[in-house]
């Protein structure tokens, strides 16, 4: 009796489902091709041209695929998205994605499977992948991926397998605590570096398996040598070093950089009190000003000394044309001795008569002391006179 009466009651619920769903189909006509049965619906819409996700389908979905379409997965693409709670399957390949933003998936808690491959992506926001706490398969081969960090799969707790092959990916930080069953990393221009040294830890000390491993290989630096990522002889003591002296290195222009700005604030204090007890800012002149005031300061010495050149010959004879003194009585007499003395440079007439030479002149001016102390020329009166 038991029995049968647990295959009533399977078929009873199997008979409720099916009144279900067949309601919610009459109340919510869909125009995608989809696949109904008791336990799932399947819609398929790709390879029609879509640039944004049809708001057609009724809200039970729980697998669909927008192949090969032109979606690009804007704001009202990820609000559509949110309203399907129940999608267990989403498959996005073969679009126009360029950009993962935050919370691109939000609200869809029971998704299990992720295929956004065969896209344009080139960079992925932290939380880009937030809420996905059942999804177990990511597919994010052949984009252009070129930085990825273990953050951002923080959140995904259930994640087993992880397709990024065919990126960009030169590095990649993993933690520790990131665990997965499968990851696919062949097809990647991996450097042989450092930055590779957490990567190639991981894949030695975890149980994970690497698909496609012959082809997963990383470039030595400055060469064309290509080694397994595996084997690549990576030396953690260098790495090490490398990284201590780095941290020396920023730790060192952070406290010079601190010295400098404490020292500044100390010389000029950002605030000062007023008389009235306010506080005003101090406002440092900037080095615009400083420019300017030296090129005005050379213009103007340069011009000054310019002038001084040109105006000290003006000044020099100028002052020698005012440096005369007062004739004394003294110096007259020794005039007219001198005048006399110069008296054999004057012409001579000679007579037919061959008799002595006779020196020609008008008339020696005499100078008499006048009243006042200087000496008149009486010459030039005489001379004014007979001209009169």
């Amino acid at each position: 009796m038991l029995p049968l009466r647990s295959n009533r009651k399977a078929l009873n619920m199997k008979l409720s489902w099916l009144v279900i769903w067949a309601g919610t189909l009459v109340l919510n006509p869909v125009t995608a091709d989809c696949n109904i049965t008791s336990q799932t619906v399947t819609c398929e819409e790709s390879g029609k041209n879509l640039s944004s996700i049809p708001t057609s389908f009724f809200k039970n979905i729980t697998k669909l695929s927008l192949r090969n379409n032109k979606i690009t997965l804007k704001d009202s693409d990820k609000e559509i998205l949110q309203s399907f709670i129940h999608l267990t399957e989403l498959s996005l390949n073969e679009n126009m994605i360029t950009v993962l933003y935050n919370n691109s998936f939000c609200n869809l808690t029971k998704l299990s499977i992720l295929d956004i491959s065969n896209n344009h992506i080139s960079t992925v926001h932290k939380a880009a992948f937030a809420g996905l706490n059942q999804l177990r398969v990511l597919n994010l081969s052949y984009n252009m991926i070129t930085q990825l960090d273990s953050d951002v799969f923080t959140s995904l707790k259930s994640l087993t397998v992880l397709h990024l092959q065919y990126n960009r990916l030169k590095s990649f930080h993993i933690r520790s605590s990131f665990k997965l069953t499968e990851i696919v990393l062949a097809g990647n221009p991996w450097t042989c570096s450092c930055d590779l040294l957490d990567l190639q830890k991981w894949l030695t000390a975890s149980n994970v398996t690497m698909e496609n491993e012959n082809n997963t290989t990383c470039t030595l630096p400055n060469t064309e040598e290509k080694l397994f990522i595996k084997m690549a002889a990576i030396q953690a003591a260098d790495c090490k070093t490398r990284k201590a002296s780095l941290e020396n290195t920023v730790t060192s222009t952070l406290a010079n950089k601190f010295k400098s700005s404490a020292l500044l604030t100390t010389l000029t204090p950002n605030n000062i009190t007023g008389n009235n007890g306010t506080h005003k800012e101090l406002h440092l002149p900037g080095k615009s000003w400083t420019f300017l005031a030296g090129v005005l300061g050379f213009v103007l010495s340069t011009t000054l000394l310019i002038f001084t050149a040109i105006k000290c010959p003006t000044w020099y004879r100028y002052l020698i044309s005012y440096s005369h003194r007062r004739l004394e009585e003294n110096d007259s007499k020794m005039f007219e001795q001198e005048f006399s003395a110069d008296m054999s440079s004057f012409p001579t007439v000679s007579d037919t008569s061959n008799e002595e030479p006779i020196v020609i002149f008008e008339k020696i001016h005499t100078f008499v002391p006048g009243k006042d102390g200087f000496i008149e020329d009486k010459y030039i009166d005489s001379y004014v006179t007979e001209e009169s």
